[in-house]
C-alpha cells in the first residue's frame, strides 16, 4: 500500500482528478482514502494544497454535472436505471426523491459522504428542474466539504495514516480478503432480504393496463392510489396517498367493497403492494397493484402519441 503513496508523489493532483472523477461517475473505486493519504502529503510539503483540493472539486463537478444534464434529459428513466445497481432498489427511487422533495438542493451539501446518494441527488437535481447555477452552488460547496475534510483527516492524523499503510503494506492481502468476505456476506443478506420481500407481498394481484381499462370499459371504474414520493403528472383521477402515514382512525375513505389499484414508479411494484396489502388486512377486498407501475402508464402514452411528442413526466 506504500505504492499510494509513491503513486501520489509521481502524479500529485493529476492522480486525484482521476481517482476523484471516476468514483463520482460511479466506478466503485473509492477516492476518499486517497484524499486522506494526499492530505497527510500536503502536511509534509509533497503536494500543494490548493492543487490537490482543486483537482479534486474539479472532478466533482464534472462528474456531477454530467449527471445533472442526464436528470434533466432522461428525468425518472436515468433515475429508475440508477436504482437498479442499488443494493436497496425496490425502496431505491421512493426513498431518494422523499429526501429530495424534504431538503432541496442541500441534500447536496452532505450527499457525497452518503454512500450511494452523490449520483442519486445529482440526477435528481436535474429532474427537479433545478437552475443549473444553483445546483453549481450547492454541489461545488457539497464537494469543497466532502474533498476538504478529506485532506484535514490526513493532515490532522498523518502519523496515523502511516502507520495504516504500514500495516496495510504487510497485512494487506488479508485485510482485503476480511473486506471481501464482508462485503458479499452483506451482500447476500441484502438479496435474501429483497427475496423475502418480493415473496411476502406476493399475494398481491396485479392487474395490467389492459386489465384496468377492461374494468373501466365495463363500468367499474376504480379508486386509483398513486404512491409515489412525488405524484406528479398522476394517472387520471388518481389520489396521493403516502403508504408508511397510517390513516388517523385507522380507516381509509372507501367502502369496503370498492376497486382498488394501487400503482408506484419502482421495481417488483414493491412500494403498490405494500400499500395493497396494508388495505387488505383492512378488510378491502378488491385491492390489486398495477403490474409495471407508473412506468408502463408513461410508455403506453408514450407509444399513443407517436414519436416527437411530449410524453407525461414521469416523477
Amino acid at each position: 500500500m506504500k505504492d499510494i503513496q509513491t503513486l501520489l508523489l509521481a502524479h500529485g493532483p493529476l492522480l486525484v482528478f482521476v481517482n476523484v472523477l471516476l468514483e463520482q461517475a460511479g466506478l466503485p473505486i473509492p477516492a476518499y482514502p486517497l484524499l486522506v493519504v494526499a492530505g497527510a502529503l500536503v502536511l509534509h510539503g509533497d503536494l500543494s494544497w490548493p492543487l490537490t483540493l482543486g483537482a479534486a472539486v474539479l472532478a466533482c463537478l464534472i462528474a456531477d454535472a454530467a449527471w445533472f444534464a442526464g436528470g434533466r434529459r432522461f428525468g425518472a428513466g436515468l433515475l429508475s436505471t440508477v436504482c437498479r445497481v442499488s443494493i436497496s432498489r425496490d425502496s431505491c427511487i421512493r426513498q431518494t426523491q422523499s429526501l429530495y422533495w424534504r431538503t432541496g438542493p442541500r441534500v447536496l451539501l452532505v450527499a457525497k459522504f452518503l454512500p450511494g446518494a452523490s449520483a442519486l441527488s445529482t440526477v435528481m437535481s436535474g429532474f427537479a428542474g433545478l437552475p443549473f447555477r444553483t445546483f453549481l452552488s450547492y454541489d461545488a460547496a457539497g464537494s469543497l466539504i466532502w474533498a476538504g475534510s478529506a485532506l484535514i483527516v490526513g493532515i490532522a492524523f498523518n502519523d496515523m495514516v502511516g502507520v495504516v499503510l504500514d500495516a496495510l503494506a504487510e497485512y494487506g492481502g488479508y485485510g482485503l480478503l476480511a473486506v471481501a468476505v464482508a462485503l458479499a456476506l452483506y451482500l447476500t443478506y441484502r438479496w435474501i432480504r429483497r427475496a423475502r420481500t418480493i415473496r411476502r407481498f406476493a399475494h398481491v394481484r396485479r392487474v395490467t393496463l389492459d386489465e384496468l381499462e377492461e374494468m373501466r370499459a365495463a363500468g367499474c371504474v376504480p379508486v386509483l392510489i398513486d404512491v409515489r414520493a412525488n405524484s406528479e403528472q398522476p394517472l387520471p383521477g388518481a389520489v396521493a396517498v403516502d403508504p408508511h402515514v397510517k390513516a388517523a382512525d385507522g380507516r381509509f375513505p372507501w367502502p369496503l367493497d370498492a376497486h382498488i389499484v394501487v400503482y408506484c414508479a419502482c421495481p417488483q411494484e414493491i412500494s403498490a403492494a405494500v400499500m395493497a396489502d396494508r388495505l387488505l388486512k383492512a378488510g378491502y377486498r378488491n385491492v390489486s397493484a398495477l403490474a409495471g407501475g407508473y412506468d408502463a402508464w408513461v410508455a403506453r402514452q408514450r407509444t399513443a402519441q407517436g414519436p416527437g411528442e411530449p410524453a407525461p413526466s414521469r416523477g
